[in-house]
């Protein structure tokens, strides 16, 4: 997750803060641009909230060209997206995804707690016997941003020792320069995302999320559910909503490599 349940209350309830900082490319060009300056906002809490927490729903092109070195959006010559799961698996919901995508017919990736994976093989053979893609979503679900790089980097290959994949997203969407670097030259590709559903969020109705995918989905989006305890309700509920859209919308279903 990437805001705090408080923070979203106030971002949700004014549309015009959220146009604001959509519309302020400068404002992104001086924070993003600058390593230091990065790093800065995200070690402080109150300068995230300001400057990067008030995108909702997709980060704007112009500024996930600014962040380079992972992947946000696939190809967009191609009418292909892409189901991403964080935070599983767990026996609670993630039998019930894939349920729910064999129905369908679908492929999913599903970006794996490493602690949850080691408790729960049987899940993780299931989710890899059924044709989706593994991610590493570290051992501990560190906040990058709070944790020195080496025991980042420790605790990302503890992760990969069990799930065996080049897949990578932070937890909570945000980590330090160093920390990219590391995971780059260790051979780690970094998928962020183009859409996010905001599953979490009991603030949120099914409705609310359907429309946030039906006006954020495009060609090669990434989008982002969750396979835990706190969405699984609502993320249930959504999942076969979502997928029904995108394939009346003649969108094809595909995983990450």
């Amino acid at each position: 997750m990437l805001f705090s349940e408080a923070l979203y209350n106030k971002v949700i309830s004014s549309e015009a803060l959220y146009n604001e900082v959509l519309s302020s490319e400068t404002l992104y060009n001086e924070v993003l641009s600058r390593e230091a300056l990065y790093n800065e906002v995200l070690s402080s809490t109150a300068l995230y909230n300001k400057v990067i927490c008030k995108l909702l729903y997709q980060f704007p092109t112009w500024l996930q060209r600014l962040y380079r070195g992972v992947v946000w959006r696939m190809n967009p010559s191609s009418k292909v997206v892409y189901l991403t799961f964080d935070d599983g698996p767990i026996p609670e919901c993630t039998p019930q995804v894939l349920k729910i995508l064999a129905q369908y017919d679908v492929k999913a990736t599903f970006f794996m707690v490493g602690e949850n994976a080691e408790r729960y093989p049987e899940l993780l053979a299931q989710v890899r016997a059924a044709g989706h893609a593994i991610g590493n979503h570290t051992y501990h679900h560190l906040k990058g941003y709070k944790t020195c790089t080496h025991t980042y980097i420790q605790d990302a290959e503890r992760a990969n020792n069990i799930l065996q994949t080049t897949l990578f997203r932070p937890p909570h969407g945000r980590m330090k320069y160093s920390q990219k670097k590391a995971l780059r030259l260790a051979g780690q590709t970094i998928y962020l995302w183009d859409v996010l559903t905001h599953d979490y969020n009991p603030c949120y109705s099914v409705e609310k999320m359907l429309s946030v995918v039906q006006r954020c989905t495009r060609n090669g989006s990434i989008i982002v559910m969750h396979d835990s305890l706190k969405a699984k309700d609502r993320m249930l509920l959504l999942l076969p909503l979502v997928i029904e859209w995108l394939q009346q919308e003649g969108y094809q279903l595909g995983v990450l490599d």
